[in-house]
């Protein structure tokens, strides 16, 4: 059965023009093309790149947070409750106003010191500035440095200047050392986002930015299988020239609250 459906998955006809079979894609002539194989690498690259994010954080980022008087603000605690704390993390962090009525009676408060204290409370649970001042200064850097390989490894390439040659002789286009490290580089960082989104700043878009990591990795990996190598290095340049400015914002952003 899944042999079948690999097959089925794979069939050439899905994947490449029709005069042309996966036997032709094969490695041949000093031409080499792009494999599945070759993503495997992506996933110990992730790893490292959280490890690379830990050190910068904490050896860069928060000195230079410092230099800018950027610091945590001293959030006040809500007073202990234990009925409150349960109907918190179990129910609701806001609570309509028959639910705190309700509550005031359990604690023996009175209604506008429940508000109160869910308000703390919600408050203790929000981002400190120092924290989204170092996730946005790591993006910034990695968006700068790998706009910066993507410029070098695409000036020179006559694609870069003319679209018509990005369709050249497709899909018998033979894969480049740079475009392969520029592609696994920017699978692996994005990879490294999709592990890293849960104990990262918690944003309104929280369920949006997982399905933007997982669309830009599927895309990444079909262009990357279906040899589109080219056309592939060029958006992700595009998009890499946006995020420098967007993730710029964010760090001003940060220094000013």
């Amino acid at each position: 059965m899944l042999q079948m459906v690999g097959e089925w998955f794979w069939w050439d006809r899905i994947w490449l023009p029709s005069n042309l079979t996966w036997s032709d894609l094969e490695d041949q002539e000093g031409r080499v093309y792009a494999k599945v194989s070759d993503l495997y690498i992506t996933v110990p690259c992730s790893i490292a790149f959280l490890v690379i994010r830990y050190l910068f954080e904490w050896l860069i980022a928060t000195p230079v947070a410092a230099s800018f008087g950027i610091r945590d603000r001293v959030q006040r605690r809500a007073i202990e409750s234990p009925v409150l704390e349960k109907y918190f993390c179990s129910c609701c962090r806001n609570p309509t106003q028959s639910d705190i009525d309700g509550l005031s009676k359990k604690c023996g408060w009175t209604s506008r010191q429940v508000e109160r204290w869910f308000r703390q409370r919600r408050n203790q649970d929000r981002p400190g500035l120092l924290k989204k001042f170092r996730e946005a200064s790591w993006r910034f850097v990695f968006y700068l440095l790998v706009f910066i390989g993507g410029f070098i490894a695409l000036y020179d390439k006559p694609w870069f200047y003319d679209t018509q040659e990005v369709f050249a002789s497709f899909p018998k286009q033979s894969l480049l050392n740079s475009q392969y490290w520029y592609y696994i580089t920017e699978m692996s960082f994005y990879g490294s986002l999709l592990f890293s989104v849960t104990f990262d700043v918690r944003r309104k878009d929280f369920k949006e930015q997982i399905i933007h990591h997982l669309a830009t990795l599927t895309l990444l990996v079909f262009s990357w299988c279906a040899n589109y190598i080219r056309i592939g290095t060029l958006v992700m340049i595009v998009h890499d020239a946006s995020d420098v400015l967007l993730e710029v914002l964010h760090v001003v952003q940060a220094q000013d609250m």
